[in-house]
């Protein structure tokens, strides 16, 4: 997942909540099925309009209105309006703004840690209801990506941007260090190793991990540990976080480790500037999203060979993998029958092994329909960049479980940003990782159980 901007999210979810619970939305999102959605007023003759809102920004916005493009030009009966909203939290306020009236979208992009929102609010019908309905064939999806957005055993909305995190790393560097690049660290203590030995090279320093929440999150799950309780959140709704329990100490211990012995350094929380640093030659390893591939690749040609490698994890880790980012689209059921079923149509237009191969080589984001590997373009991309096999086998090889399937919570966006200070008050020597996550998960817990009085 490419981070996103949370400026001005705080609080911003519960308020969100409290709003959407202030007008009526209708049956609730269990309830709900598509024969049993509001009937609209019969619209005058001509196509049925589906209106798409969604986050996707710069190059992506091109290929969102290419997709659009190419399912409008295939029939006759539906047109589809895409429209950009800005960043994921632009599109959650615009989102709230519409809530309750006849302005909002038929079906909206979503990112991951707004799912428990997106349901809790009862503004959506579950992606399910269209599929049992139209007796459509869920297999044909990957079931590691389709994983993160079901709950009990029901899809609430259809995954769309798809990434996971991997570590990157520069083969040159690995050369000048002694290192073999065609062997790259599997765990903490291998890449403590293998940082120590770069940064002593004096070619560059050993490694850099932005300050991003999320792979605290990904440490987690490849530690086959839950981040909430209560299954992560999806036998019954969260009650406490977990974030203090050891899996995460043991992460913040390492990583302050390496910044300690000057095996890392600490840039910040923007992981642009951790790619930049990558990228000029300044540093030998990095973690970063599958979505920023082809970008990294591009920026190091002609200077130094890119290689990718799993998530590590500690050598004692239990079973574990890493748990899919991005977003997902949601159909809203404020809108006619009609009108979503329309938009269901469209959805399985883009889940087709062509659009999905065409969304794959254009942005980098997995391609969430198993078929669509076999689309030559898919494959002649897979030679140019090579560095891609890794996320799909890491994505593959993980065990789908309560701790792969990802942490679901209607305060997320929040705790993401309080586990980036933790992390900071860590790595700045203002607290011992012990001391700053037990602050961390008093504040989110008490954030969730806020929350949670809102939904009852």
């Amino acid at each position: 997942m490419e981070k996103k901007g949370l400026t001005g999210l705080v609080l911003a979810v519960t308020m969100l909540l409290l709003a959407a619970c202030s007008v009526n939305m209708g049956e609730g999102s269990e309830s709900k099925k598509p024969e049993a959605t509001k009937s609209g007023a019969a619209e005058a003759s001509g196509p049925k309009k589906v209106v798409f809102w969604h986050a996707m920004g710069g190059a992506n916005t091109k290929v969102v209105d290419q997709l659009v493009a190419d399912y409008n030009a295939s029939q006759n009966k539906i047109k589809v309006e895409a429209v950009y909203q800005g960043n994921y939290d632009d599109l959650l306020s615009k989102l709230k703004a519409s809530m309750g009236t006849s302005e909002g979208p038929s079906v909206v992009q979503m990112y991951e840690i707004g799912s428990r929102f997106m349901i809790d609010s009862k503004a959506i019908t579950p992606m399910q209801s269209f599929i049992d309905a139209d007796k459509w064939d869920l297999s044909q999806l990957e079931p590691n990506i389709t994983g993160y957005y079901t709950l009990g055993g029901k899809l609430y909305s259809m995954p769309f941007n798809t990434s996971n995190p991997v570590l990157y790393y520069n083969k040159d560097l690995f050369k000048a260090a002694g290192l073999d690049p065609a062997k790259p660290p599997k765990t903490f203590e291998e890449l403590k190793v293998a940082a120590d030995a770069i940064s002593k090279s004096g070619k560059a320093t050993g490694a850099n991990f932005a300050i991003y929440g999320w792979f605290m999150e990904q440490f987690f799950a490849n530690q086959g540990a839950e981040y909430v309780n209560n299954g992560n959140g999806r036998t019954s709704n969260a009650t406490q976080s977990l974030v203090n329990t050891e899996p995460g100490v043991k992460v913040l211990t390492w990583w302050k480790d390496l910044i300690d012995t000057k095996a890392a350094n600490n840039l910040g929380r923007k992981t642009d500037d951790s790619k930049k640093a990558f990228s000029a030659g300044q540093v030998g390893m990095i973690l970063e999203s599958t979505a920023a591939l082809k970008g990294l690749v591009d920026s190091a040609s002609g200077k130094f060979e890119v290689g990718t490698s799993f998530l590590p994890k500690p050598t004692d880790a239990k079973d574990g993998g890493v748990i899919v980012g991005g977003a997902s689209l949601w159909i809203m059921n404020n809108r006619p029958d009609d009108e979503q079923k329309s938009t269901w149509d469209f959805i399985k237009f883009l889940t087709t092994p062509k659009e999905q191969a065409y969304w794959h080589v254009n942005t980098g984001y997995f391609p969430i329909t198993k078929k669509a590997y076999d689309e030559d373009i898919v494959k002649e991309n897979l030679k140019k960049f090579p560095q891609f096999q890794t996320a799909i086998d890491q994505l593959h090889q993980t065990k789908l479980n309560t701790a792969t399937q990802g942490a679901v919570m209607g305060v997320f966006p929040e705790a993401r940003q309080i586990v980036e200070g933790a992390i900071e008050e860590v790595l700045n020597n203002k607290k011992s990782p012990k001391e700053a996550l037990d602050a961390a998960e008093k504040e989110i817990t008490s954030k969730i159980q806020t929350y949670n009085k809102t939904v009852k």
